[in-house]
């Protein structure tokens, strides 16, 4: 029988403490939870296990957000387990099974490369994690981090000697879907990402606003003979210096310390800042050999307006009753999701950052752009971390799919906010959406060209 004894972190207000549990059988359990069609029964198996087994492969589950989604993800509205999927992945899926795409094995890395290029992920994305809070966990370390990749529609990520790829990929109705690619060389058939649902028992929690979500964790260096350290979920609001921790970074953060690099690999060196990993570790297998702290920025950016998009989604599909009730719960959202989509709470950088893998030069150059050659991609990098602040999500097609109810009401509190703002500010966020979005409502249309001089 199969047997595992573990740590299990439990947030107490501001302390902590830790119990150890034990869990019989997992191997079967598993296998149970995830031939189950009910998500409230699988999120609540897998729940369990994340509070009270496996806390060494889970970050900490908090107390639900006052903001959190509090209902069903087996609402008929939602059905996250069975409804249709419209991602990334789901088109990669497609391309393996007609033979548009092939994927090629490498002994040392599997079939990453393979899944980078399908994908569109580019290795210069590349973030290099040596905290264990992942499912892959036990593999994880300082001579073997974990690796991620992202772009504005999913995320990956690759463990030297795993048996899976990870994948989390924002649908446009969904929020979330999770995925994993068996690294196999000798599979019978075109290789596919398939669905996962154990993810859920780490990426519906308080600090994923209650959907499935993107988590970003900054966390503490483990004591002696600890399996991990203390993770703390981190937004954009939280300044530099409580980031990084349990990742290492490369680049340039000015003169602002952070958590990152705190590893064992760089203990007596006369600083802990990073060009590259490749003096820390056998680095065979990883693509490159940064881990780039404005790719850093821009992921933790990514991942909160990520889980606010599919509250929202959530929240309009499935409210019902009281037409007053439902429109004091739209607008409420509706806030939320534009202080983040407007770095209303953005932390200030008290420092110039510079990035050393290609990044950021690559990222500002995308995106849709405006008559002027201006696009919500530019980064600043100076002040703050982008040029205009206006989220790029807001190109996404999650953010597209938004119900009416939810999606007009967004619009007009962004246009109530940005009314405030000096028109130095304003006018050219104005002027770019009103150049490359045409799901604006006509009114808010109206009165910003009027105000921006159009």
């Amino acid at each position: 029988m199969d047997t595992i004894t573990t740590r299990c972190h439990t947030k107490m207000g501001s302390g902590s403490s830790y119990r150890r549990f034990r869990v019989s059988s997992l191997p079967a359990l598993i296998r149970n939870v995830q031939s189950s069609r009910n998500i409230s029964k699988v999120v609540l198996t897998i729940l369990t296990l994340s509070l009270f087994g496996l806390g060494s492969l889970c970050a900490p589950v908090h107390a639900q957000n006052a903001g959190a989604f509090k209902g069903s993800l087996d609402d008929p509205a939602i059905a996250y387990a069975t409804g249709p999927l419209d991602n990334v992945v789901e088109d990669v899926n497609r391309q393996l099974r007609d033979g548009a795409v092939g994927f090629t094995f490498n002994d040392r890395s599997g079939f990453l490369r393979s899944a980078l290029d399908a994908l569109r992920l580019h290795v210069d994305s590349q973030l290099l994690v040596f905290s264990r809070g992942s499912l892959q966990g036990k593999r994880i370390g300082e001579q073997n981090p974990r690796a991620i990749y992202f772009n504005d529609r999913v995320a990956l990520g690759w463990v030297r000697g795993g048996n899976v790829l990870e994948v989390a990929a924002h649908d446009a109705h969904q929020g979330v879907v999770f995925y994993t690619l068996d690294q196999h060389a000798d599979a019978t058939g075109p290789p596919q990402f398939k669905r996962s649902f154990i993810c859920l028992g780490c990426h519906v929690t308080g600090d994923s606003l209650g959907v499935p979500g993107l988590l970003m964790f900054s966390t503490t260096r483990p004591e002696p003979g600890e399996f991990d350290g203390v993770p703390r979920h981190i937004d954009q609001s939280d300044p530099l210096e409580r980031r990084f921790g349990g990742w290492f970074v490369t680049g340039n953060a000015g003169a602002v310390p952070h958590m990152g690099n705190n590893a064992s690999v760089l203990d007596g060196l006369p600083t802990r800042e990073l060009a590259s990993v490749g003096r820390l570790s056998d680095n065979d297998g990883y693509p490159t050999l940064t881990s780039d702290i404005v790719a850093h920025l821009v992921l933790t950016h990514q991942a909160g307006m990520t889980n606010l998009l599919t509250r929202a989604g959530f929240e309009a599909r499935s409210a019902q009753g009281d037409p007053t009730a439902i429109a004091a719960v739209m607008d409420a959202v509706a806030r939320e999701v534009v202080d983040h989509l407007l770095f209303v709470d953005e932390a200030a950088l008290p420092a110039p950052i510079k990035g050393n893998s290609g990044f950021a030069e690559r990222f500002s150059a995308s995106g849709p752009k405006d008559r002027k050659g201006r696009s919500l991609y530019q980064l600043d990098l100076t002040h703050r971390l982008f040029k205009y602040r206006c989220s790029y999500l807001i190109y996404s097609p999650a953010f597209d799919a938004l119900p009416a109810r939810i999606k007009s009401r967004i619009y007009h509190r962004m246009w109530t906010v940005l009314s405030t703002w000096p028109r130095e500010t304003r006018q050219p966020i104005v002027e770019i959406l009103l150049d490359t979005k045409k799901d604006v409502p006509p009114d808010v249309t109206e009165a910003a060209s009027s105000r921006s001089g159009r």
